[in-house]
């Protein structure tokens, strides 16, 4: 049963987050909608992976080393694509364009977790080291796209000035807070699970330098 146990968090956080309170509430407020974000690809997507691992389902070696790269790429295109102001609001207020949205984030994490997890398996230090690389450099550019939402000196989104935000907060202060949370939490959890990886490549010696 503890195999289990990660596949069985995930699944609960998947359904608090898209069968609670938070998909109406991100309607009318940015803080929300970043807090299911991050739910799914901080949270959900790595306890996947974590729980495929445990379980041996996980493709492993080489072969998803060579995946993580590709991976953190279109995590990349998907994170900074929804977060254009267009495509964001469209996702605010379309309910077929906001479950694309967050099928798209779990798919995009699950994809880049499983490699880089997977390639732990491999032999060779270059694939090991790409799975950290994945989630550092995926962390770095969700820093700097939160710093972004942080800093900004107006709202960027248009339901920013046409929704209400959580509680009484301001449209700018709710972006902020947007950008606070994938700071403290998106850009974290990537930032941890690739020092994890680093540290295993570091402390590992390539199999070619053994006896």
């Amino acid at each position: 049963m503890r195999r289990h146990a990660p596949l069985a968090l995930a699944l609960l956080v998947l359904v608090a987050a898209w069968f609670g309170p938070l998909p109406a509430r991100a309607e009318t407020s940015f803080a929300a909608h970043m807090i299911l974000h991050m739910g799914v690809v901080a949270l959900a997507a790595p306890l996947l992976a974590f729980g495929l691992a445990r379980s041996n389902l996980l493709p492993t070696g080489a072969s998803a080393g060579r995946f993580v790269l590709p991976a953190a790429l279109l995590e990349f295109l998907l994170i900074w694509g929804w977060h254009a102001p267009a495509l964001h609001d469209a996702a605010r207020q379309s309910l077929a364009l906001f479950a694309l949205e967050q099928a798209s984030f779990l798919l995009a994490g699950l994809f880049l977790w499983t490699a880089a997890l997977g390639s732990l398996g491999s032999q060779r230090t270059g694939a090991r080291a790409a799975g950290a690389a994945g989630l550092l450099l995926t962390s770095m550019h969700m820093t700097l796209l939160g710093a972004l939402l942080l800093l900004a000196p107006r709202p960027l989104y248009r339901c920013g000035t046409l929704c209400s935000p959580l509680a009484t907060l301001t449209p700018l202060e709710d972006q902020q807070l947007g950008g606070t949370l994938m700071l403290a939490v998106g850009g974290a959890a990537y930032l941890a699970g690739g020092i994890a990886l680093l540290a295993g490549v570091l402390n590992t010696r390539p199999a070619e330098a053994r006896p």
